[in-house]
């Protein structure tokens, strides 16, 4: 078990950065999670990691060993990918140990380690079975078998839940986080879903076109975004976000679309505002408050998911609309077309620099 330091990694394809100097420290036992949209960068670093991709510059270290120039196989790292790919021919079993078989272990201490993976994964009853008489979940857990046999210094997992549906999705979340808390070996998975994220890394690393964005924990990331990016992308529903104007009086005021809401001085002193000009307000759906009075909005949508509505939103002024989403409980009376007043809970909102895209946050 060891410890994973991306140091300045960087990977150019056709003179373009797809990883701009990524600097991430992994810690022996951490689980942590890389997540991005499509094409930031994510798949490329795990890539690099284990050996698949030629690394540009910078230094990428497994425990004390820099692994630049180390082959695949030296590594001692075992992954996990997206498609399960396990040989049909061969029992569960079978390919669980294959690569023990091919490293040349005994029978018996093959055999021992296979039934200690199947024992952890709770696939002891499946040992004889092929691959096709499994459910997606069963056959996923075989794949993380094969890899757990192995006893390596670190795991990586490449979107490997992306092929399962919606229920199997949230058991194996569960199941995988079990496992790795188990066996305590530092992982690194990739995933585009920022539900997976939240929900399983001990710590969360958000990446967009390359460039890492912010590394905290689940809760700090939605409570403390380091930018507008974040903010949007991590929460689900995501943070609205609306540019607005600022100004400053006896409290901070800011205008939007012609309407004019009060920021409490106790609340605007946490940022670093600006004494008048633009900025990018950030409120998240459940920081929206149907109220008496407030900014006037009209209800486009209400999508019922059972604990919770949602109300899609439209604020209207002087030759531009914005899009609101707010999130509200269960068996709401209210229906599209209605018109409402709502309000902020400013004690959790953000600003953010309308350039840079910069949280505004005051230094603590």
């Amino acid at each position: 078990m060891a410890a994973i330091t991306f140091d300045g990694v960087t990977k150019i394809y056709a003179g373009k950065p797809a990883v701009d100097s990524l600097s991430l420290h992994i810690d022996d036992g951490e689980f942590m999670v890389l997540v991005g949209p499509s094409g930031c960068g994510k798949t490329t670093a795990l890539r690099m990691l284990a050996g698949l991709e030629e690394i540009t510059s910078g230094a990428l270290s497994i425990g004390d060993q820099v692994v630049n120039n180390v082959l695949p196989k030296d590594r001692d790292v075992a992954m996990v990918f997206q498609n399960y790919a396990l040989y049909p021919h061969m029992s569960v079993a079978q390919n669980m140990g294959f690569a023990l078989k091919i490293r040349g272990e005994s029978k018996a201490m093959i055999a021992e380690k296979v039934r200690a993976a199947a024992e952890i994964l709770r696939l002891s009853d499946y040992l004889d079975r092929r691959p096709r008489a499994l459910s997606g979940g069963q056959r996923q857990r075989v794949a993380m078998g094969r890899a757990i046999v192995r006893s390596p210094q670190a795991f990586l997992m490449d979107e490997p839940l992306s092929n399962l549906d919606a229920k199997l999705r949230v058991e194996m979340r569960l199941e995988i986080a079990r496992i790795q808390r188990l066996l305590g070996v530092a992982t690194l998975y990739v995933t585009h879903d920022q539900v997976e994220a939240m929900t399983m890394g001990d710590r969360v690393a958000v990446m967009r076109d390359g460039h890492l964005q912010q590394v905290a924990t689940p809760q700090e990331l939605y409570d403390r975004p380091a930018n507008d990016f974040v903010a949007g992308f991590i929460g689900s529903p995501p943070m609205n976000l609306l540019t607005t104007r600022v100004s400053h009086g006896a409290d901070v005021t800011l205008d939007i679309l012609g309407q004019t809401i009060s920021v409490p001085t106790r609340y605007a002193a946490a940022f670093s505002l600006p004494a008048s000009g633009e900025v990018t307000f950030g409120i998240r759906p459940e920081d929206i408050v149907i109220a008496t009075e407030g900014l006037r909005a009209r209800v486009e949508r209400c999508e019922a998911l059972g604990a919770e509505t949602l109300l899609h939103l439209s604020v209207n002024g002087p030759g531009a609309s914005q899009h609101l989403v707010a999130k509200t409980g269960p068996r709401t009376s209210i229906v599209a077309g209605d018109d409402l007043s709502v309000t902020f809970a400013l004690e959790h909102a953000h600003f953010f620099d309308v350039a840079s895209g910069a949280t505004l946050r005051a230094a603590s």
